[in-house]
């Protein structure tokens, strides 16, 4: 058993603490990562105010890169010593979706079976079977994914971020999305996932990128990103903007990053016949659109909503991790600030209000990096 630092949010609303937690050596199937970095993603916040679930207290965290501490029977795909990205897509293998060859969408995900808790021994729930926010977290192996070839120590908190939020966008765009070269796209809503779905773009080809938003500020990033042209929806109308874009048609694909009814349908119009559009922004709960189903049928084309990107770890992350090194999708660009684990409330504020793509909890050092232990007692 373990006694670790880590981050926990015991009630509804209430701010999360740093706590001293439990965790147990891995049993079958399992593996004890030393977390090394962990972003600070919307997802977590999504649990704090209780839009996921009641299971408090939550073990926070889950956007995470580490280093295997041990592995439990049975496990081969990691061993101790592996530098690995953390992600909740450790499929099962067999359930309908895996049988049917899209084990991007398994049913029946894998998490570890052994129960961090706190020192009274209440069970802690893990964010996405991960909780990350914390100096060692107890995950299924499968949730680790390894790293190939030297990294140096601060690429750890540009690669975590796969786990999640910037795959999720790049995967919309990619892989639910199925950009093809010479390609148009438009993008609404440039936070972290937005942004990462205009780089996913700009990897597969797409010749015209349209970065969608209300601010300025992530209209320029979003250029730095690979967005060809900008729209800011308070001065300019969306769909005609788009329209205009693309020589009167409409986009091929339209990525809503957002998630609320208003984007969702300025979507829908702004494609072009047969074009797709992709939910990738998770709407609040009781979120509802109309849409004439006369215009659904005459337009053509799909809708799709994206989870995770449709992402399959073990194909997905070694390919972008490829990428990153060759110098063509700069992950680096993602990591706004470095922050401690005292400091992920503040975080949380700034990330609502747009200001940054992602923190980044430094953890653990990466290896070969002696530890800096200032805030250890904050």
């Amino acid at each position: 058993m373990h006694e670790v630092r880590a981050v926990v949010c015991k009630a509804k609303n209430e701010p999360v603490t740093v706590e001293t937690i439990l965790v147990p050596d891995p049993g079958p199937g399992e593996a004890l990562v030393d977390v090394i970095t962990c972003g600070v993603c919307q997802t977590d916040l999504h649990y704090k105010v209780g839009g996921v679930g009641d299971d408090f207290p939550y073990l926070l965290g889950h956007e995470a890169s580490g280093i295997v501490a041990a592995v439990g029977e049975g496990v081969t795909e990691v061993a101790p010593g592996d530098a690995v990205i953390l992600n909740w897509r450790a499929v099962c293998g067999s359930c309908r979706a895996c049988r049917r060859g899209e084990p991007w969408y398994c049913f029946d995900t894998h998490n570890a079976v052994n129960k961090m808790t706190l020192l009274d021994g209440t069970e802690l729930s893990p964010a996405l079977g991960i909780g990350a926010f914390a100096e060692k977290t107890l995950v299924a192996a499968g949730q680790c994914t390894k790293i190939e070839g030297a990294i140096e120590p601060h690429q750890y908190a540009a690669l975590g971020l796969l786990g999640c939020g910037v795959m999720a966008g790049i995967g919309a765009a990619i892989n639910t999305g199925a950009i093809r070269r010479g390609e148009s796209v438009a993008v609404i809503g440039c936070g972290g996932v937005g942004t990462a779905a205009v780089a996913g773009a700009a990897l597969a080809g797409a010749t015209t990128i349209i970065a969608v938003d209300l601010d300025d500020g992530k209209l320029a990033t979003a250029r730095s990103f690979g967005a060809t042209d900008t729209i800011n929806a308070r001065e300019q109308d969306v769909v005609e903007g788009i329209r205009s874009l693309t020589g009167g048609f409409g986009a091929d694909l339209v990525v809503d990053a957002a998630g609320i009814a208003v984007t969702f349908e300025q979507a829908f119009r702004a494609r072009d016949l047969a074009g797709r559009v992709v939910l990738v922004g998770v709407p609040e709960p009781g979120t509802t659109v109309e849409l004439p189903l006369d215009e659904l049928f005459g337009r053509g084309g799909s809708i799709k909503s994206s989870w995770y990107g449709d992402t399959l770890p073990s194909r997905d992350l070694p390919m972008l991790v490829d990428q990153y090194r060759r110098g063509r999708l700069d992950l680096d660009g993602f990591v706004t600030e470095r922050i401690e684990l005292g400091e992920i409330e503040p975080a949380f504020t700034r990330m609502s209000a747009g200001r940054v793509l992602r923190s980044v909890v430094e953890i653990n050092p990466p290896p070969g990096v002696v530890a800096d232990r200032r805030g250890e007692d904050s």
